[in-house]
């Protein structure tokens, strides 16, 4: 048996959830390996309708679910998502959960820092979630950061608060800000610290002794590859890498381990925030797209701007991640449409391109080559054979696999965990 990478192949929120809570019924442990509480996965079970922003997926299921090195915590949202899933009937322990003890924390003054930079930014926001994830990934590659391990040794952070305050206290003097209160931070890290600590542990240990008893590893990743900060649509990225080979360094396991990389895909494309999006569509059909498909963000219910398939982003992801297989989500939004269009290139400036270019002026300025294809009557929603699909759907996914060179794994066809086209098995070599 194989382990499974699970990684949005657009810009995140491409129906991650569902895939990965239906691998994660079938692992031994799932692990995020990057991003924070800005990242949201909507799981749907039985009745049951369960909301995570930093929780892996597994938790529900009482599957070992950790958090990695990779992540940047926040320990208030912590508690709070436990709390919540608490009351939803989801025991949540030592036994089944995990923090990586070398996971920095997000600190209030990152909230701070995060909300004051994209109010004074005007145009030039990046859309954040406000949530202090940038600042505090900053703050761990600058070396100033508060790790988990140092809950335990409060008494001894003087040193790393005065090289953190001194960073911070600059920034805040530019925005007309008071400086960061020391003692008022300590004594909020000592009352959360037990909390936290409850979890913390060497994971990259844990996940070594899971490996070796020959367990099923789910590696969940957040966002998707187009909002990676090397790969993505920079400036307006996330801070993190979202691509499959952080799934190694965000957790400790090593390279060799990550086994089959599943690219999360959505059957048209949408995105949140600022930033390009070359099939973007701001009239009736992008309208009836965000409409059908329900596309508000799990986090901070942003409405989502709504396009047409874009080959060519996705075939780069892929590229770039070493996707073995994709799950494509949501065909039955395309349910009804008289014709559907795919992306299978650009028009930049007279030249026709088959990548996405990396620099922001060129990304805003492409334009979409378009091959149209008919719709289909019939409905999708709820398929779960290639028998019970509309003859022109089937040739759809024939075609979105053909152009992006990665061959189709699974068929979502509604939020129901059952309603899946299970092509191949990412769990089996």
């Amino acid at each position: 048996m194989a382990n499974v990478t699970v990684i949005g192949a657009q810009w995140g929120d491409e129906g991650k959830g569902k895939i990965v809570d239906w691998l994660a019924s079938r692992a031994d442990a799932v692990v995020r390996f990057q991003g924070g509480h800005n990242a949201g996965h909507t799981l749907v079970v039985g009745e049951q309708v369960y909301k995570l922003s930093l929780l892996p997926s597994g938790i529900v299921t009482g599957t070992l679910s950790i958090i990695g090195n990779g992540v940047v915590l926040d320990p208030w949202a912590l508690k709070a998502e436990i709390e919540k899933l608490t009351a939803q009937g989801v025991e949540i322990n030592a036994e089944n959960f995990a923090i990586a003890d070398n996971c920095p924390l997000i600190l209030p003054l990152h909230r701070d820092l995060d909300g004051l930079r994209e109010q004074a930014a005007g145009s030039g926001k990046i859309d954040t979630t406000g949530r202090g994830i940038g600042p505090a990934y900053e703050d761990k590659v600058g070396r100033r950061a508060i790790r988990v391990c140092d809950l335990a040794h409060l008494d001894a952070l003087d040193s790393q608060l005065d090289r953190l305050c001194a960073h911070h206290d600059a920034l805040r003097a530019g925005f007309g800000q008071p400086p960061v209160d020391r003692a008022a931070l300590v004594e909020e890290l000592r009352e959360i610290a037990p909390y936290v600590l409850q979890f913390a542990q060497p994971v990259w240990k844990r996940l070594n002794t899971v490996r070796k008893a020959g367990a099923r590893i789910l590696f969940e990743g957040a966002q998707g590859v187009l909002l990676d900060v090397d790969h993505g649509t920079y400036p307006f990225v996330t801070s993190s890498n979202t691509v499959s080979g952080t799934a190694a360094s965000g957790s400790g396991l090593g390279p060799s381990q990550t086994g089959f990389v599943l690219g999360i895909v959505k059957a048209y494309t949408t995105r949140v925030g600022s930033g390009p999006f070359p099939t973007e569509l701001e009239d009736e059909v992008g309208q009836r797209l965000g409409e059908r498909g329900h596309e508000f963000g799990t986090v901070t219910g942003r409405k989502r701007r709504c396009g047409w398939f874009d080959a060519v982003l996705v075939r780069q992801s892929c590229a770039i991640s070493g996707v073995t297989g994709i799950a494509l989500t949501k065909l039955d939004v395309l349910d009804g449409f008289e014709k559907v269009k795919i992306c299978t290139g650009y028009r930049l400036r007279g030249k026709v391109l088959d990548y996405f270019p990396a620099h922001a002026a060129d990304q805003a300025e492409v334009e979409p080559i378009y091959e149209e294809m008919d719709g289909w009557n019939g409905t999708t929603a709820g398929a779960r054979s290639w028998a019970d699909l509309p003859a022109q759907a089937i040739k759809y996914i024939q075609r979105v696999q053909e152009l992006i060179e990665t061959p189709v794994a699974l068929v979502s066809t509604s939020p129901e965990r059952e309603d899946t086209i299970l092509v191949r098995d990412p769990f089996v070599d």
